[in-house]
């Protein structure tokens, strides 16, 4: 198959998940509100909080700057995993047995846990129970997968070591965990919801939170449309945190973007799920649709805002599906965006040492499926109990992992060169931009986004990113303006497509000397 057929620019990428489900249609906050708990953000961990925290009778609401389980949760590969690459040796020679031991129960029990919300609530979401395995092809990694197995296995995971894999991969050595699991996301979260509703959660859709206040032991929230929210406690579960006046969240993560492929293979899938212990990333799982069956294959990690021809990302996947499967069609193909920690280890827990009403769940690496499910069970016994059998390995103010000053150091210096824009081309006579194309120049002593679009309309917008004032860079693959430094990003029109930006890009709505340069005329 033509790599090039599935990168037409003209087409944008397509999820899976968004397809084969409805788009959700709650109300817009129209009124000021008093509640007891407010979670922001309607994606997995934000939905799975309010589902928790309602339980214990506590009245909640939802508010979501879009649709909810449209942005992460809709652009995931959807793995219910207590696997999550070679992690469990990792903490515990940096953190000890106890927090690794955490760390595994946690994730062992989201798994269960999720089956058990599908069952209770007669939810049909295509979950499958499926080993998972991470894989090394080459020598230098065998020892870690070794080291992985037996110590994931001494926490108590069915984990095994093995030598070959199912696929027609040759593999040096691999672990394998039993007992994990695949579902469609959407196919949960939305009924989940619906459910939700009826027993007086209340959700917001399209009221994008823009400002938090602390008031009397209170915190205000306001919308994007000036409506307040008083609320005893607060959940931020909004992907990147977007509330900068505690935390200093902004120095300790960043976003990584990630491409996904959906493939129509000749030969049958074998079952299991797999990700391979090196750069660059390649993961691999079966789906099964009303109609056919696809094989999901992922990977090709790189910073968000970073990068040169971002479609090949998804050449590349192609590409090495195509030495595995014999390809008859890649119908579906998306990206996702991840936040990552400095340790590997979501943030979860009080929003900072001194907020015991704010609450934080961020930073799930590429296992946001699990990392929700814990967020949810660890933040409603917080407020309910004060206190979560998990709550000291996830805590969002830990100190006590080696190497995280230097990741802390190596993080905010690449960010702080992207904060200086480089240098950029006045525009000039016989300027030229063909439908399709995007391109930075300077356009009134302002760094200034060009797009044409295919009907030949102009779209200008300053490229410097409303969050912190770093420079956007154009991302070809999804035709949007991204955020090197802390992961917003803008539509072409200067619309938040995602956070943590509040505030859309400045338009330049005179294009009249723009269009004079240009010598084609649409």
């Amino acid at each position: 198959m033509d790599n090039d057929k599935i990168v037409n620019p003209t087409e944008q990428p397509c999820s899976y998940w968004l397809s084969t489900t409805t788009q959700t249609n709650w109300p817009q906050l129209n009124e000021d509100i008093t509640v007891d708990c407010a979670v922001v953000g309607g994606g997995m961990a934000g939905l799975l909080c309010a589902y928790y925290i309602s339980s214990k009778g506590i009245d909640t609401v939802v508010i979501d700057a879009g649709r909810i389980a449209e942005r992460t949760s809709g652009h995931t590969t959807a793995k219910i995993t207590s696997q999550h690459g070679l992690i469990y040796d990792k903490i515990k020679n940096q953190m000890g047995q106890e927090l690794a031991k955490q760390y595994a129960e946690a994730n062992e029990t989201a798994i269960h846990e999720i089956l058990k919300i599908a069952e209770e609530n007669n939810i049909k979401c295509d979950y499958t129970a499926e080993a998972a395995y991470v894989y090394t092809q080459k020598d230098k990694n065998i020892n870690a997968v070794e080291n992985e197995a037996k110590t994931a296995s001494d926490l108590g995971i069915k984990a095994s070591f093995v030598d070959e894999i199912p696929l027609p991969i040759p593999v040096k050595a691999a672990v394998m965990f039993d007992g994990q699991a695949r579902f469609h996301p959407r196919k949960f979260l939305v009924p989940l919801a619906e459910k939700m509703d009826k027993k007086g959660v209340r959700i917001f859709e399209e009221s994008r939170i823009i400002d938090i206040e602390e008031n009397n032991g209170r915190y205000i929230l306001t919308t994007e449309q000036e409506k307040k929210i008083t609320a005893k406690k607060v959940v931020i579960a909004s992907h990147y945190p977007f509330y900068q006046k505690k935390g200093m969240y902004f120095s300790r993560l960043y976003c990584e973007r990630a491409y996904i492929i959906a493939v129509k293979a000749q030969e049958k899938y074998p079952g299991g799920m797999y990700i391979n212990a090196e750069d660059p990333s390649r993961s691999l799982r079966g789906l099964n649709s009303d109609l056919d069956e696809f094989v999901l294959i992922a990977g090709e990690s790189h910073k968000t805002g970073q990068g040169k021809d971002l479609h090949n990302h998804y050449r590349a996947l192609a590409e090495f599906a195509q030495g595995i499967f014999t390809i008859d069609d890649i119908p579906y193909r998306w990206s996702a965006q991840d936040c990552m920690t400095l340790d590997g280890i979501p943030y979860i827990g009080r929003y900072a040492s001194d907020t015991p009403s704010l609450y934080i769940a961020t930073g799930f690496q590429k296992w946001g499926m699990t990392g929700s499910i814990v967020s949810a069970m660890i933040i409603k016994d917080l407020i309910s109990k004060g206190e979560s059998p998990w709550q000291d390995v996830y805590d969002p103010s830990r100190k006590n992992i080696a190497g995280s000053v230097k990741n802390f150091i190596v993080e905010n210096l690449d960010v702080a060169k992207h904060f200086i824009s480089g240098k950029i081309k006045p525009i000039s006579e016989n300027y030229d931009i063909k439908p399709g194309e995007a391109d930075i120049v300077e356009l009134n002593g302002n760094r200034a986004g060009i797009y044409r679009d295919e009907n030949g309309e102009l779209h200008i917008v300053n490229t410097t990113c409303t969050h912190m004032g770093c420079e956007l860079n154009w991302n070809s693959a999804e035709k949007s303006w991204d955020c090197p430094c802390h992961g917003s990003r803008f539509a072409v029109s200067g619309d938040i497509v995602e956070g943590p930006a509040v505030r859309p890009l400045t338009k330049e709505s005179d294009t009249s000397l723009v269009e004079k340069l240009i010598k084609d005329q649409f």
